[in-house]
């Protein structure tokens, strides 16, 4: 970016004959472009600071903030002030994206001076710089609340306004192409910098209710929150309610104030420039779930244009992360679009296992619970599904003969499979 800056900064020197210096509307240097005059008085006091030091004093940035630079919407000429250690006569170009000041171009002035022809198209390179800044600027803003507020509503008017609001934060960008990454569990600070993910739009953690580890078949909890910006499950979904016993609450800042044992997502809006190209979706999913731990995995959604199914975008990312959870073949990272059956299991609810089932998924009956699930992972194959387990035919039989006892189910009919195989699947998510 800094790249950038120095070519504009460079151009606008060619153009008007003069070095150009560019600071932010904080007087920050940022560029400037070189000087190779002998006369010692075209380098005074202000300038050889805000070079030196990259930026200006209070005292120098109030005098300057006087000839109403950072109301201007054009060239602004400054005259020499000695006293101030302003030798020379100063030409301001205000650097503006959509009416807001950001920055400013200096010159040093001396008759005759630059053309009005000169000027106008500096105005024209300053402009430019101008969208440089707004596009740094968007993507180092902390649009975590506004991100947040949308994959937490249910669908109607709050959606709508949230929606709404981080359109308006986003600006144009709102209207591209974007991927939603969710990494679980996140161990790192509430939001990241979107500076420190290359692509990242918006970031934000939300609470986290799926499995812990990447290979787990346990009973669903009772009374586990449903509410799809917690779980990513559908909208509708009742559960415990923010701020309950054992649920979260809401920050005094807007922000997300974790309860007991709570466990967090990442939220990643990541722009694309293809829907046929997620490498910057996931490069940003891999350098979280790296820096969440081991134990975190990554779910990418579906890319779309435009924020309005977002909230269909963060099931599908969650579902994504909570698959490559339940069956590591699809991890770490996991995409919406290759689940297979995963994405059916997910868009299940969350709740207490099937009645017949309920005894095998116990911690006493483990091993039962993954022999039923590999034999039904090979079609019922007893051959294929022994030499996976490691065991003897008669052992698998066995086995199965004890899982028919326990659920009372018969391994012979196609829909007592489908209920025990769905079953098995649906309690490692």
């Amino acid at each position: 970016m800094k790249g950038d800056y120095q070519e504009l900064v460079d151009e606008i020197s060619a153009l008007l004959g003069a070095p150009a210096t560019l600071e932010n509307r904080d007087f920050g240097l940022i560029a400037f472009g070189a000087h190779d005059s002998d006369d010692d008085s075209a380098m005074d006091p202000v300038r050889t600071r805000s070079i030196l030091t990259r930026k200006s004093t209070p005292a120098v940035r109030a005098w300057f903030e006087g000839f109403g630079i950072t109301r201007a919407t054009g060239p602004v000429r400054i005259p020499a002030a000695p006293d101030a250690g302003v030798f020379r006569d100063r030409i301001c170009l205000p650097v503006r994206h959509r009416g807001v000041v950001l920055g400013y171009v200096w010159l040093l002035d001396a008759e005759p001076g630059p053309s009005h022809a000169q000027l106008t198209a500096a105005m024209d390179v300053a402009a430019r710089i101008g969208e440089l800044l707004a596009d740094e600027e968007r993507a180092g803003a902390d649009l975590s609340r506004e991100l947040r507020a949308v994959l937490a509503a249910e669908r109607g008017w709050q959606y709508d306004m949230a929606v709404a609001a981080l359109r308006t934060a986003l600006g144009p960008d709102a209207e591209g192409l974007h991927a939603l990454v969710c990494v679980a569990p996140w161990t790192g600070e509430d939001s990241p910098s979107p500076r420190t993910v290359p692509g990242a739009a918006a970031l934000c953690a939300l609470p986290w209710h799926g499995p812990a580890g990447p290979y787990a078949i346990a009973p669903a909890r009772a009374g586990a929150s449903k509410r799809r910006g917690e779980t990513g499950g559908p909208a509708g979904d009742t559960g415990t309610a923010p701020g309950g016993a054992h649920g979260p609450g809401p920050a005094p800042d807007g922000g997300y104030a974790p309860g007991p044992g709570h466990r967090r997502a990442l939220a990643v809006l990541v722009r694309l420039r293809s829907a046929d190209n997620l490498s910057p979706a996931t490069t940003a999913a891999e350098r979280l779930r790296t820096a969440a731990g081991p134990a975190a995995v990554a779910g990418i959604a579906a890319p779309r244009r435009g924020l309005g199914d977002l909230d269909h975008c963060w099931h599908e990312a969650t579902a994504a992360a909570r698959a490559a959870h339940a069956q590591p073949r699809l991890g770490p990272l996991a995409h919406w679009s290759d689940l297979g059956p995963y994405r059916l299991l997910t868009a299940l609810p969350q709740a207490e296992p099937d009645p017949a089932v309920r005894t095998l998924l116990g911690p006493a009956h483990t091993e039962l619970a993954r022999t039923a699930e590999v034999f039904l992972d090979h079609a019922g194959q007893a051959g294929r599904a022994a030499a996976a387990l490691g065991i003897h035919r008669q052992t698998l039989y066995y086995r199965l003969s004890r899982v028919e006892q326990l659920t009372g189910l018969d391994l012979d009919a196609g829909e007592d499979r489908l209920l025990l195989h769905m079953a098995l699947k649906a309690a490692r998510l």
